[in-house]
């Protein structure tokens, strides 16, 4: 179960809404989305996004800048529909054309031959592993000057949106769209 909220940050506090991802193609659909929904052009969005006790994950809009993305656990999100819109080539610190070469077949062998059975190694399990790394990416310092720091966001576990929306003073906000 998935949960999607946008918090936006202006003159008067934190103003919640739910949403609907499903319309949502990419990272910069998502903060086009956050911008709309935010009254000023410069107010702060973040948009929460959560897979149970999975993982969460948190995109931040300021204003025309570009999204400031933190993922919590990138393998668990790239399982994901709405994890994959986050896990940007960018993030994951991968060139944009390496998925072509990875779809090629590059191992010598000609179409419609079989390859070694001992092929499957070391290499071949570090290339797989490589793809996704376990654990967090993106910008662990993403909500430090509003009072949140990257210990605090790399402890988290349970309830994380709510315990980093009790912090920023907007729980009872994000409550309301729960």
């Amino acid at each position: 179960m998935y949960f999607a909220a946008l918090l936006a940050r202006t003159e008067d506090g934190w103003e919640a809404s739910d949403t609907e991802l499903d319309d949502v193609e990419t990272l910069s659909d998502l903060a086009d989305l956050a911008r709309e929904s935010s009254g000023e052009d410069d107010d702060t969005v973040l948009v929460f996004i959560e897979q149970e006790d999975s993982w969460f994950g948190i995109v931040r809009v300021d204003g025309e800048e570009d999204p400031r993305v933190y993922v919590s656990d990138a393998a668990a999100a790239n399982r994901s529909s709405y994890g994959e819109l986050l896990l940007t080539d960018e993030l994951l610190g991968r060139d944009p054309g390496d998925d072509d070469l990875d779809a090629l077949d590059l191992d010598g062998t000609e179409d419609g031959e079989e390859e070694d059975a001992g092929d499957d190694g070391p290499e071949g399990a570090a290339a797989s592993a490589d793809a996704v790394p376990h654990g967090p990416v993106g910008d662990p310092r993403i909500l430090d000057d509003l009072g949140f720091g990257e210990k605090e966001l790399r402890a988290l576990s349970s309830d994380a949106l709510g315990e980093i929306a009790e912090a920023l003073g907007a729980s009872e906000v994000l409550e309301t769209v729960r």
